[in-house]
C-alpha cells in the first residue's frame, strides 16, 4: 500500500496534482487507514497514469473521465476528435505568430503596403515623427472604414507628395511643433496653405482637393486623433478658416466667418423667400 507521495512519484506526477484529480472526480479517494493516511494500490498508479498521460497529450480534464470509461471503439472516436481540435488550434496558434511577426515589422500589421510606403517616405523626406503617426492613425481608420478605396486614396496621395510646396509645408509644420501656437511662423504657414489649397481646387477641382466620403463622426475621430498628436494642427486650421477653408481631415471650403458655403447657400436662400 502505498502513500500519496509515493503514488504521485510512481505516476511521475506532484501530489498536488493528485489531489487535483481526486477533486475533478478523476481518481477515486481512498479510504483512511488507522492512522488516518489514504493508501492507494498499484491499480491507483495505473489509473493515475492514465489520467497523466491523457492530460500530457492535451486532452481536457472535463473529457479524460469520458475516456477513461470508453471502449475500444469510442476511444478511437474521442481521439480523432480531440486530434481534429488540436490541429485547428494549431492552425491558429500558427496565425497568431503570423501576426506577431508583421507586428514586429511596425505599422505593417494595420496597414496596406502602399500605405506603408507612403508613411516610410514621409520620414525620408524628414517629416516629424508625430505628423507621421497622426496620419498613420487616419490611415488605419480609413483602411478599415472603406479598405476598397484606400489604393484610390493613396495614388493621389503619392501624386501631391511630389509637389515641392507640399513638402515644404510639411517640413515647415515639422518645425513649428515645439513652438508657441500663435507664433508667427505658423500664422504664415496657414496663409501660404490656403493659397495653395485654392489654387489647387481651382486647378483640379474640389474633388482633387478631398474627397474622402466619410460620415461626419468618423470625420471628428480622426480629427481629434490627428489635434491630439500634433496640437498646433489644430491652430493651424482656425488660422486657416480666415484664407477660406477649413478641417484637417476633410477639407472644406467656408466664407470668411467660418461658415461652410453650402450653409451659407441655405440661409440666403431663406432670406429672399
Amino acid at each position: 500500500m502505498l502513500t500519496i507521495g509515493e503514488l504521485a512519484s510512481y505516476a511521475g506526477v506532484t501530489v498536488r496534482a493528485v489531489r487535483h484529480y481526486h477533486a475533478k472526480g478523476l481518481l477515486p479517494e481512498p479510504e483512511r487507514d488507522q492512522s488516518g493516511y489514504r493508501r492507494y494500490d498499484a491499480g491507483s498508479v495505473i489509473e493515475l497514469i492514465k489520467i497523466r498521460t491523457l492530460a500530457q497529450a492535451g486532452v481536457p480534464l472535463a473529457r479524460v473521465r469520458e475516456l477513461l470509461r470508453a471502449d475500444e471503439e469510442e476511444f478511437a472516436a474521442a481521439v480523432a476528435d480531440i486530434d481534429k481540435r488540436l490541429r485547428a488550434e494549431i492552425r491558429q496558434r500558427q496565425r497568431h505568430r503570423e501576426q506577431i511577426a508583421r507586428l514586429a515589422a511596425g505599422d505593417n500589421l494595420m496597414l496596406p503596403p502602399e500605405v506603408v510606403g507612403y508613411l516610410d517616405h514621409l520620414r525620408v523626406l524628414g517629416v516629424d515623427e508625430r505628423i507621421v503617426q497622426a496620419e498613420r492613425d487616419g490611415w488605419i481608420l480609413l483602411a478599415a472604414h472603406s479598405p476598397e478605396r484606400v489604393p484610390e486614396w493613396m495614388a493621389r496621395k503619392r501624386e501631391q507628395i511630389t509637389d515641392p510646396q507640399l513638402i515644404d509645408f510639411y517640413l515647415t509644420l515639422s518645425r513649428v511643433l515645439d513652438r508657441t501656437a500663435d507664433g508667427p511662423r505658423l500664422v504664415e504657414l496657414a496663409d501660404e496653405l490656403a493659397v495653395y489649397i485654392t489654387r489647387l481646387a481651382d486647378e483640379q477641382g474640389e474633388n482633387y482637393v478631398d474627397d474622402t466620403d466619410i460620415e461626419p463622426s468618423l470625420v471628428k475621430l480622426m480629427d481629434t486623433l490627428a489635434f491630439d498628436t500634433v496640437p498646433p494642427a489644430r491652430r493651424l486650421i482656425e488660422l486657416l478658416k480666415k484664407g477660406g477653408w477649413t478641417g484637417w481631415t476633410k477639407l472644406e471650403r467656408v466664407d470668411p466667418h467660418g461658415m461652410r458655403q453650402e450653409d451659407t447657400a441655405v440661409r440666403r436662400s431663406g432670406r429672399y423667400r
